[in-house]
């Protein structure tokens, strides 16, 4: 059965006394920081001399080289996970290194001695903060790679609790299987839902029906995001509930229009190459190139065209309209 974690499992004073250090200050690491500190505890942020650490600074907190984070008790690293191994931030025996993504610890690409721990929001970085202000908390996953000292979890629990991880439930997962489901996510199900929401715009469109009103069906309108909320709030029981008879009945009867097609092999294949560390081959080398699939891809996909179709989109309609709009 899987194992979750609230707030009564989290004790705090497993890091009461310890150095705590925060390594990057960026989306996940300003967050971090700011969450523990009003945790109670003295944060030493260790970022490479940038904006990011200027702000930091300015935000009243000591400040330090990466190199530094190196003898502290704790260390959070919070930078991308291709440049994670990349520092050479060495550890202590006794030390916890917290990572916020499994990917590394999966892939055999950063091993530093002593406890290593696991604290993956499910949630973007900005948003790990403002929860944390909002008493709202959010869900987590939690893990450990390595116990030398026996209070791995005891530990990484306490930082989970810190950040505002366990408000609403933390899943134990290994760090493998956090990086496998979260690479899945994007490489498997974003794919998917891509091809059918470009499947759905073309048959819209051989019906005569104009596009921007596809796309306000499909994104713009916020009515499907409102309604992934109340399914997240509410349960698929309940908010089924708020659609029509004519909705419901059309939802529920026409399930089963695409068994046929087989999604699970494609699936299948993908995530094979994923788990086994086909994909993490395959991103050290473009990481190494400077990225250039990368970039060929997003001036492809996400380029200066669809730029200037999506801001177009916005000024006339969706909450960007000026209400002088005739």
């Amino acid at each position: 059965m899987t194992t979750i974690y609230y707030e009564r499992d989290g004790d705090l004073d497993q890091l009461r006394g310890r150095s705590i250090a925060v390594v990057g200050y960026g989306n996940q690491g300003r967050s971090w920081a700011l969450n523990l500190r009003d945790s109670g505890f003295e944060v030493r942020v260790c970022a490479r001399a940038d904006e990011s650490r200027d702000r930091a600074k300015a935000e009243g907190f000591s400040i330090g080289e990466v190199r530094d984070a190196r003898d502290s008790d704790v260390v959070c690293i919070l930078v991308p996970d291709d440049i994670i191994p990349l520092l050479g931030l060495t550890r202590p025996e006794d030390g916890l290194t917290i990572v916020a993504s499994g990917y590394t610890l999966a892939f055999g690409r950063y091993t530093p001695k002593g406890d290593i721990g696991m604290v993956a929001p499910r949630m973007l970085g900005p948003e790990v903060r403002r929860c944390y202000v909002e008493g709202a908390g959010f869900i987590t996953a939690v893990g450990i790679q390595n116990d030398a000292t026996g209070h791995a979890m005891a530990r990484t629990l306490a930082v989970a609790k810190g950040i505002g991880g366990l408000r609403e439930g933390a899943i134990e997962l290994t760090p493998h299987q956090e990086a496998v489901l979260d690479l899945s996510v994007e490489q498997l199900l974003s794919p998917a839902l891509t091809h059918v929401n470009a499947s759905f715009a073309k048959v819209m469109l051989g019906q005569g029906i104009p596009l921007e009103a596809i796309l306000t069906e499909l994104f713009l309108s916020g009515e499907v995001e409102r309604t992934f909320g109340l399914l997240r709030k509410e349960g698929f029981t309940q908010q089924l509930e708020y659609h029509s008879p004519a909705s419901q009945y059309g939802q529920l009867s026409r399930r089963g229009t695409y068994d046929g097609l087989d999604f699970d092999s494609k699936m299948q294949e993908a995530v094979e190459n994923i788990s086994t560390g086909g994909f993490a081959d395959e991103w050290d080398a473009e990481s190494a190139a400077g990225y250039p699939k990368l970039k060929e891809l997003k001036q492809a996909h996400a380029g200066p065209a669809m730029e200037n179709m999506e801001a177009d989109l916005r000024r006339r309609l969706g909450p960007e309209v000026d209400p002088g709009t005739e």
